[in-house]
């Protein structure tokens, strides 16, 4: 079945073009109404990675969601915000700090709307055709009339591009993420798979992307930098906005875990099953678009793996300048191979995964990727 997926501009985020943009791209895939109706609680799922301005292109913009919260109500809906931000619960930020940093909380003050942390997990059944038994899923998202989809277009150290599919990890409360980054840090596809699968259980009515000011280079958190797109890409499922989010940053689809991961499962294996509404991807497409280092660290000889890994292995490192020492690095590693010192961090690189966790965490942008040698001589 052909998958519709719709392109609008957006040049800033003034709330009424933000809005007008939003619509607009709702209005092309048949109007809000067609997907809200009446009475139904409705579950809109930003992210929320981590306290971080909006300026700063880590989380999702509150006039994204402003606009979603006006449409929904619009239809008859009742809309909430709901996350399981990555620092919830290990690091000293929980769920009401991040929504006050981001902006969150203002937005759902002046629209009178929760914010709810979705740290309570049920045990559900894996989709049909799925790898995994079982997963661990938010009952609040679970028990939501529908979900609204909110992810920001930004890179990923691990997932390489992340949008619609990676924003629903948000799903998994934060005790399990740790568990899953530790898998992500020996197999991005294993990961990835996984990713798939809470896409299918959440199922989204529709993914809004906030692609107006993304991120590129070392995301997703602090390490990335901003890029203006402006651009809102709005569609049914999720695989699909990926793979059109994909196309305008002029990634192939086979860099992407999430659509090797998609396409494994016959998921939306190619632009030929997608109907691009609004503006062309030839029109939009983004030239230059930085990618994040990124390396596998399983191949290879058994025998040799030790000092292939050495050698090639993108590793974190901090900016001792900038590094504070509040140990929250520390307290989010799935390896616990970070050791806040008295002057600096202490890594055992040796059992260090690379899931980048630290990066993605650290609220002074202290943490950076550094390439190995080999990695450095052939890049």
């Amino acid at each position: 079945m052909l998958q519709k997926v719709s392109i609008s501009r957006c040049n800033d985020y003034r709330y009424e073009d933000v809005y007008s943009s939003v619509k607009h791209s709702i209005d092309l895939l048949g109007g809000i109404g067609e997907y809200v109706k009446t009475g139904q609680r409705v579950l809109l799922k930003p992210n929320l990675l981590t306290g971080k301005h909006p300026d700063m292109a880590i989380t999702t913009h509150p006039a994204i969601v402003k606009a979603v919260i006006t449409l929904v109500r619009e239809a008859g809906g009742r809309p909430f915000i709901g996350d399981s931000p990555a620092a919830f619960p290990f690091a000293k930020e929980g769920i009401d700090k991040i929504a006050e940093i981001t902006g969150m909380r203002s937005v759902a003050d002046e629209m009178d709307v929760d914010i709810v942390d979705l740290s309570e997990a049920v045990a559900v059944r894996g989709p049909d055709g799925g790898i995994f038994k079982e997963h661990a899923i938010s009952k609040v998202a679970l028990n939501s009339d529908l979900v609204i989809n909110l992810p920001k277009l930004k890179t990923h150290s691990q997932m390489v591009l992340t949008s619609a599919v990676k924003n629903l990890f948000g799903c998994v409360p934060g005790t399990r993420k740790v568990q899953w980054h530790y898998k992500a840090g020996v197999d991005r596809i294993y990961f990835a798979r996984m990713l798939v699968e809470v896409s299918q259980i959440i199922n989204p009515a529709l993914t809004i992307v906030d692609g107006i000011i993304g991120l590129e280079g070392d995301g997703p958190g602090s390490a990335g930098t901003p890029r203006h797109i402006g651009l809102i890409v709005t569609g049914t499922d999720c695989s699909a906005v990926d793979l059109v989010v994909s196309r305008i940053a002029g990634v192939a689809w086979d860099q992407i875990p999430t659509i090797i991961a998609a396409r494994e499962k016959g998921i939306c294996k190619d632009l030929n099953e997608v109907v691009i509404l609004g503006e062309m991807i030839s029109k939009v497409a983004i030239k230059d678009f930085k990618l994040p280092v990124s390396v596998d660290l399983e191949f290879g000889p058994k025998v040799m793996r030790g000092i292939i890994k050495e050698s090639v292995m993108v590793k974190p490192i901090e900016n001792r300048d900038i590094c504070t020492l509040c140990g929250e690095c520390a307290a989010i590693c799935p390896t616990g191979v970070i050791t806040v010192g008295e002057k600096r961090l202490e890594i055992d690189y040796r059992r260090c995964i690379s899931c980048f966790c630290c990066i993605e965490i650290c609220p002074q942008g202290a943490m950076r990727s550094k390439k190995g040698l080999l990695t450095l001589l052939l890049s």
